[in-house]
């Protein structure tokens, strides 16, 4: 990327039972397009009396984006539906007015030693959209476009570039694409790419301006149209981005809203239990212990 802008390095955050690596929201850049949040979770060998349990909870005003590199989630949420997340799949939740799900290790796998390797992903909705009905879909990895640029693998796994369309059904502007690459060579992107732009290394390395960037770095460019870098061997990259909102996003805990005012009045809805609930789950994760000290991240 010939334009870098800002470089964020991975930052572990605790999820509750399960530490990740946290990309976005940063202080300096709070979204990248449409996109407001990007944890990456692993790699992480548990044992097998270790199992992911993030019990039921809430989420308004945006669309999450589940994609596993290794291990499996067993998603279950307000709408009745129970599928298992197995890697190269997309889960694409939309929240719209007020969703609840859960993620847990599938019953099949937690006496076992198990691998746990991926991205969990927010997209906030544009505003006329923030109160939409929760939706849900599940797209299979051989229905993602995929295709080769200079002897890279691309894959287009969410919206629209290089004149091509993910299945994923989104609602505004935007691209997330996964290159992988065996040999080293010059990728020059940027005519295919549009608003903001984005780029994480999973693993491997790129280079850019005599400079080289290595995995868990989050580049961010000042112009998307004059994407371009180098790919070392072996190396797998994300670049997603897309045309950026006019209004800022509030960001508390699992809401997201151009409304600090939709965010009270979800918070107080959960407090309340006013949610729908998740078929065959009884708990639920309670508001942060801070909730009463309140304050929007802008």
């Amino acid at each position: 990327m010939s334009n870098i802008n800002l470089i964020i390095e991975e930052r572990p955050a605790d999820i509750g039972n399960f530490l990740v690596g946290r990309l976005l929201p940063f202080r300096e850049k709070r979204t990248v397009g449409p996109f407001a949040f990007i944890d990456h979770m692993g790699p992480a060998a548990l044992s097998d009396s270790e199992n992911v349990d993030v019990g039921p909870h809430p989420h308004i005003g945006l669309s999450t984006l589940t994609y596993l590199f290794e291990g499996s989630i067993m998603h279950r949420d307000s709408l009745g539906t129970a599928i298992e997340i197995k890697p190269g799949q997309v889960n694409w939740m939309t929240a719209g007015k007020g969703i609840v799900h859960s993620e847990r290790t599938p019953d099949y796998l937690r006496q076992s030693d198990k691998m746990l390797h991926g991205l969990q992903i927010w997209v906030a909705l544009p505003k006329a959209l923030e109160q939409c009905e929760p939706a849900f879909a599940h797209i299979e990895e051989h229905q993602l476009p995929a295709w080769k640029i200079d002897g890279a693998d691309v894959k287009l796994i969410a919206g629209e570039a290089f004149g091509k369309k993910s299945p994923v059904p989104v609602y505004s502007p935007l691209y997330f694409i996964e290159i992988k690459s065996t040999t080293k060579q010059k990728l020059s992107i940027g005519k295919d790419l549009y608003g903001e732009s984005g780029l994480y290394i999973l693993e491997g390395s790129i280079e850019s301006e005599g400079t080289t960037f290595m995995p868990k770095q989050l580049l961010v460019a000042k112009d998307a149209s004059l994407c371009e870098f180098t790919v070392n061997e072996n190396t797998t990259v994300y670049i997603f981005g897309g045309e950026p909102f006019p209004e800022p996003r509030h960001i508390y805990w699992n809401f997201v809203s151009s409304s600090a005012e939709l965010i009270e009045e979800a918070k107080e809805r959960w407090l309340n239990q006013q949610f729908p609930k998740v078929p065959g789950e009884t708990g639920f994760v309670p508001l942060p212990e801070q909730n009463n000290n309140f304050k929007l991240k802008k």
